[in-house]
């Protein structure tokens, strides 16, 4: 009989006790159970197949092929997509820049522009594509073109020359080489990026450390690349952010 009424009277106590900070026994649950959800969260995204863009003002939606236009992204580029970087919550869109005389349309769909047996460094640029409130724009639609090695432009074919679209995240990732130095110029990549249904934001990437930065009337500090040495070659990094109204 003793056993029963101390047993009551831990049941009493202990439901007093949940009764007096019922907010902190459903914070705690709220707790535990938000842990378990983002273990749960998968750690990436697979690049789709394919996509066209829903509106390109300055070319068909659909690529017309190209002589390199059989150089499709591998599996491997895909599973090499870095993680999608942090958000530092930037409202400023890229800035816009020159499209310049070289821009070809109906750029062959592929994510590597090397071919066999091309000079140069090699060069990955990856990134993301976000909107001014940092969110991912998913199927952005990215437009590569550049200088070779020499700095000349190829204006009969596609040669460094290719679309891609971004993945379910905004991500993308570009394989090519360093481009040399156009006369006039410091080095640099062109670009179009473009979300579903929006306008073509045109601009160029910029490597920082280039001499010929501060002489080139239309650099900009803020399309400056992160660029390291790797294995390889040379790894850039970049953000695209875009004013989606």
């Amino acid at each position: 009989m003793a056993q029963y009424l101390a047993s009551q009277r831990g049941r009493r106590a202990f439901l007093r006790a949940c009764l007096a900070a019922p907010a902190t026994c459903v914070l705690a649950a709220c707790a535990a159970r938000a842990a378990g959800d983002t273990a749960a969260t998968p750690a990436g995204v697979a690049v789709p197949a394919q996509a066209s863009p829903t509106s390109v003002p300055t070319r068909p939606a659909t690529a017309a092929p190209g002589p390199a236009a059989t150089a499709q992204p591998t599996a491997a580029l895909a599973q090499a997509l870095p993680p999608t970087p942090a958000c530092g919550g930037d409202d400023h869109a890229t800035p816009a820049q020159t499209e310049g005389p070289y821009y070809t349309p109906n750029t062959p769909k592929r994510a590597s522009l090397i071919e066999p047996g091309m000079p140069g460094t090699r060069l990955t640029v990856s990134g993301q594509v976000l909107t001014t409130g940092c969110q991912p724009v998913a199927r952005a639609l990215l437009d590569f073109w550049q200088a070779d090695d020499s700095g000349a432009y190829d204006n009969a074919g596609f040669r460094l020359r290719g679309h891609q679209f971004a993945d379910e995240q905004g991500r993308y990732m570009l394989e090519t080489i360093v481009p040399g130095l156009y006369p006039g110029r410091t080095r640099h990549i062109h670009v179009k990026v473009q979300a579903p249904n929006q306008p073509v934001l045109t601009t160029q990437l910029y490597f920082p450390g280039e001499p010929a930065n501060q002489r080139d009337a239309i650099f900009q500090p803020e399309l400056l690349m992160e660029v390291q040495s790797d294995g390889a070659g040379k790894a850039g990094m970049f953000n695209f952010v875009l004013a989606i109204g």
